[in-house]
């Protein structure tokens, strides 16, 4: 079941990469300072999370501006996320739940996709810098994206 409004974000630890190497990306790092955007997507290089992931990266400033860092999350390996990262020119991090932890925490994990055996639903929250979740959606259609709009609206 997919984590509600007033929850508390399960913390997590998640590796992105970069032309710097594997770094890891924390939640509780940016406890008290910023509030976070998690939107999970099924597959790196699919045309319905790769417009996804362009349409955040051309919109980025109205993020930072309300004061968020976006994060996008799949069990994708980092270093296909990192390929997929720079094929788009994303400026913002892409972390992989490869062991599928934190998709299943915060209840977006397929059992079943397609004959695939654990795959993030498309997905989105947005957790408080008190570490609340403020906007919660998650959709069982894979080409549904998230309403940006109403994300933007639980960052105001």
């Amino acid at each position: 079941m997919t984590l509600e409004i007033g929850s508390d974000a399960p913390n997590f630890t998640l590796k992105t990469k970069t032309a710097e190497g594997l770094k890891e990306i924390t939640l509780t790092d940016y406890a008290g300072t910023s509030n976070v955007v998690l939107l999970f997507f099924p597959f790196a290089f699919t045309s319905v999370c790769m417009a996804e992931a362009c349409s955040v990266r051309d919109d980025l400033s109205a993020y930072e501006s309300l004061n968020a860092k976006v994060f996008g999350i799949s069990v994708d390996s980092p270093f296909a996320q990192e390929v997929m990262s720079l094929k788009e020119s994303l400026n913002f991090p892409l972390l992989s739940d490869f062991n599928k932890t934190v998709s299943k925490d915060y209840g977006v994990l397929y059992e079943d996709f397609i004959g695939f055996n654990g795959v993030s639903k498309r997905s989105a929250f947005v957790i408080s810098s008190e570490g609340k979740i403020t906007f919660s959606w998650s959709s069982e259609d894979p080409k549904q994206l998230p309403d940006f709009a109403e994300i933007k609206k639980a960052l105001q």
